[in-house]
This record gives structure tokens, C-alpha cells and sequence, in this order.
């Protein structure tokens, strides 16, 4: 039985981790397709202490080159009439974990997309989907050694998405936001 060089064997494998890569990428836009597009809503955010405080909020989710991004802004009304608008925007590729995403934040001097350090109090951000949701969770440490993990769940609904939202720091919640966002 003739045996092959082994460069060939090294051909062989090499096609094969690209064939994997590339239907890494394909499972990840194939299951993101679902959730693309652009929603709007508002909602009024619970507090710890029960105060409720009115957000109007949009997000859109899109389709990357090796994953997806999701970017959402939240506009807080405060009670003297002011308001005060946050935006953030993050890419997720596929990981080695099925449904679940790491975030590519910034990019090392490689030119990899890497994730944020949470020792350096960054946030360490990562996202999945199972079934109708996608979550997106951020965790992060504080100097203290205490935490926070914000949970940002959005689920397929007729008409849009079903927005949970949950920030808990050290145990405890701070915040809770659910609400209905329409699509575009």
C-alpha cells in the first residue's frame, strides 16, 4: 500500500480548517439573519430603589464579514427636561462554543480583533443566541474586586423584539428595563 508524502497530508488538513472556518462564518450569519434590522421603542427604567426614570431606545442588528454587530442607542429624560443620549456599538465573530460569540473590540498589534481586559476595567463582552434570543452580556470588575454584569436579552416577537434588560453589581440588581421594540 503506497502512503502519501507527508506534505500532502498538511495540504489536506489545511483545507479542511478552512472549510470549517468558513462554515463557522456561514452558521453565525445564517443565525443572525433572523434578528438583522433596525428597532425602535421606549420604556421606563426601574431603579434599585423603585424610581422609574422614561429611555427611548433603538438598536440595530447587522450582518459583518465574520459575524455580527449589534449597536444601540439609549436616551435617558431627566426630570429637569435635559437629556442625555448613550451609544455603543459591538462586533461578535463565532468562538469555539456553538451559539456563543466573543466580542472583537479592539484590534492587538497583530491586527487581531481581541476582546477588552475586565482586570484593566474594561468590560469582557460576549453574546449568543438560543432559540428566539439573543443576550448580550458585559462584565465588569471594579477596583474593589466587586462586579457588574449588564444582560441585554432580545427575543423575535411579531412585529419586533422583546428587550430584558438587567444590570446586577455585586449581587444585587440595579436596573431592569422590559419592553417591546418595533422594527423598522
Amino acid at each position: 500500500m503506497k502512503t502519501l508524502p507527508q506534505s500532502h497530508w498538511f495540504r489536506v488538513m489545511r483545507g479542511v480548517l478552512i472549510a470549517a472556518l468558513m462554515l463557522s462564518a456561514a452558521a453565525a450569519q445564517a443565525d443572525i439573519s433572523r434578528f438583522v434590522g433596525t428597532y425602535y421603542g421606549s420604556a421606563d427604567v426601574t431603579s434599585a430603589d423603585g424610581t422609574k426614570q422614561p429611555r427611548d431606545m433603538d438598536v440595530e442588528i447587522s450582518e459583518t464579514k465574520e459575524g455580527f454587530r449589534v449597536s444601540w442607542t439609549s436616551t435617558t429624560y431627566r426630570p429637569d427636561g435635559t437629556a442625555k443620549e448613550k451609544s455603543y456599538s459591538i462586533e461578535f465573530v463565532p468562538s469555539d462554543r456553538g451559539e456563543v460569540y466573543a466580542s472583537a473590540m479592539k484590534r492587538n498589534v497583530f491586527g487581531h480583533d481581541v476582546q477588552l481586559d475586565p482586570m484593566k476595567g474594561e468590560p469582557y463582552v460576549w453574546s449568543r443566541i438560543n432559540g428566539d434570543t439573543l443576550s448580550v452580556y458585559s462584565l465588569f470588575v471594579a477596583e474593589d474586586g466587586g462586579y457588574e454584569i449588564q444582560q441585554f436579552n432580545r427575543t423575535l416577537a411579531e412585529g419586533g423584539l422583546k428587550l430584558d434588560y438587567q444590570s446586577v453589581r455585586n449581587g444585587v440588581i440595579q436596573r431592569t428595563v422590559s419592553t417591546f421594540l418595533t422594527k423598522n
